[in-house]
């Protein structure tokens, strides 16, 4: 028999910490003779020993973390070229032995077990374990019901059934398998870009939204947001001279000219926008720090965008030169830079893991239509946490995602029945799976999957995929500029606030609760 005692403590998603009462986490204590990866187990009993204070959800996470992170591993080997020439001495690929091939297709024909057709079977194998799970755990609110053993047990069965889909995409014929999967890995990897959009978009709009509360009643508030506006500011302008230093060139370059400068003018715009008069009479709590956020964001896409791009090759001095990529100074050749490729990479995935869980923790924290909520949640009181609620108050069998200021008096523990989750399991593998199709549409070069190499991907890129970053920035401009123009819409249900900013900074001392006011 399994001990379980139901705790509360905070919860917390990559990157950003936040802590709200009223959510669960079941931390277990099993002798290890009782662990069983088969049997409805949670994953902290197998490392209870070495971090206790792990919770069941928080554990959970990092193993479905640690299987993406393996399986795009496993992508990347299979489509390095210089790996499987090295480990297999073939240069045309793995084949699947012949005589498996006759009994399973027919022919002699087989898939190749390496290349774009790899990716794409191992990662059709990812998609369908967790959009399986994303079904099968649609509606589940609380962390003692038997379907949340499916998301926190089981793991060597879900091991074995992860390997086995894959296996299963290998036995796929080729004409089979790309024509349709292409297009829904397409899809797939669109609507991935457009969830990160909504997620930077949503963290810069609320970020800005709390610290300008504190603002409005303490000059230190007022000076933290000064100082994250000119660091953010500070940032973007040396990412655009860095641009322009590196991925240009007098003797061409154009286009990559034309889109820096394009974009220093979309972050102006932007800019100029967030605190205008007209604006901030619709919404007062805009500014620049929200801008300055979005603004950097804007020069990584240009730099992942221009990082991706084929390099041109001009004559100079009778010498055939490669422009546009990093090199050591304008009047010598340029060469593609690996560390650069690596860097833009890593950004990318670190990218793709905050979208995963981040997403999860607000569908559970503002329920289905959290895309929208996020936008107009309203602070009570500032804090450290960024652009998240620090307690949510959640009624049984509804997810209003309302939420109760952190000074008032909290309730005592419910029982374990009451307790909700602390983040939305089945939305945390849907996005998963999604995220699946990004990384295997990236890798392919999107549009252009025949004859991928790793090699190619991240050091010579592709006009497919430079296309789809540089659409991905506008996009966020797009997304942003809709954000500060919403409100001329509709008619607002309520008064507008007053302005957060007087004629100068001052200390508003609130007087005492017990005393009548002065």
């Amino acid at each position: 028999m399994v001990r379980a005692k139901a705790v509360t403590v905070p919860s917390t998603s990559l990157g950003l910490p936040q802590q709200h009462s009223g959510v669960s986490s079941v931390i277990v204590k099993t002798p290890f003779h009782q662990v069983s990866c088969c049997a409805p187990v949670p994953c902290t009993s197998c490392c209870h020993s070495r971090w206790p204070s792990l919770t069941e959800s928080t554990c959970s996470r990092l193993f479905y973390i640690l299987l993406h992170v393996g399986a795009s591993a496993v992508c990347c080997l299979l489509l390095s070229r210089t790996v499987v020439e090295k480990v297999w001495g073939k240069a045309q690929g793995i084949q699947m032995p012949s005589g498996l091939c006759v009994h399973l297709f027919g022919h002699s024909d087989c898939p190749v077990l390496s290349g774009s057709g790899a990716v794409y079977r191992i990662c059709a194998g990812t998609a369908t374990f967790h959009l399986l799970q994303a079904v099968l755990l649609v509606h589940l609110h609380s962390p003692t019901s038997p379907r949340a053993q499916l998301h926190n047990s089981f793991w060597l069965l879900k091991l074995l059934l992860l390997l086995g889909l894959c296996a299963v995409a290998f036995c796929i014929p080729d004409e089979h398998l790309f024509p349709a999967w292409h297009y829904i890995g397409i899809c797939g990897g669109f609507t991935f870009i457009l969830l990160q959009l909504v997620l930077i978009t949503a963290f810069a709009h609320s970020w800005n939204k709390n610290w300008l509360t504190g603002a409005a009643q303490d000059c230190s508030w007022f000076l933290a947001v000064l100082l994250a506006t000119l660091g953010f500011y500070s940032m973007a302008g040396v990412g655009a001279a860095l641009l322009f230093q590196h991925y240009t060139h007098p003797a061409g370059c154009l286009l990559n000219k034309m889109l820096i400068s394009l974009h220093l003018c979309f972050c102006g715009l932007l800019s100029f926008l967030s605190i205008a008069p007209c604006i901030r009479l619709k919404q007062p709590r805009s500014g620049l720090l929200q801008a300055s956020v979005i603004s950097c964001y804007v020069m990584y896409l240009t730099f992942s965008a221009l990082s991706s791009r084929p390099p041109e090759r001009v004559i100079l001095q009778g010498q055939n030169h490669t422009l546009c990529l990093p090199g050591l100074s304008k009047m010598e050749p340029q060469t593609p830079d690996t560390s650069i490729a690596v860097l833009s990479a890593g950004i990318m995935y670190a990218c793709v893991l905050f979208a995963c869980n981040e997403a999860s923790y607000l569908a559970e924290v503002f329920g289905p239509l959290w895309i929208v909520k996020v936008y107009s949640y309203e602070f009570q009181k500032p804090s450290l946490c960024f652009c998240c609620p620090e307690t949510v108050e959640a009624e049984e069998g509804q997810r209003t995602g309302a939420a109760r200021p952190v000074d008032q008096e909290t309730p005592p523990a419910p029982p374990v029945q009451a307790q909700h989750l602390s983040y939305s399991y089945s939305t945390f593998h849907f996005v998963f799976f999604l995220a699946s199709l990004y990384v295997m549409v990236t890798l392919t070069n999107w549009f252009s999957y025949e004859g991928a190499e790793l090699e190619k991907t991240f050091t010579k890129g592709s006009w497919a995929t430079f296309w789809v970053k540089v659409a991905s920035c506008w996009a966020c401009v797009l997304l942003y500029l809709g954000l500060l123009l919403a409100p001329f819409c509709w008619s607002p249900t309520q008064n507008p606030q007053p302005p957060m900013f007087r004629g100068h900074c001052h200390r508003i001392i609130l007087p005492d609760k017990k005393q009548p006011p002065v």
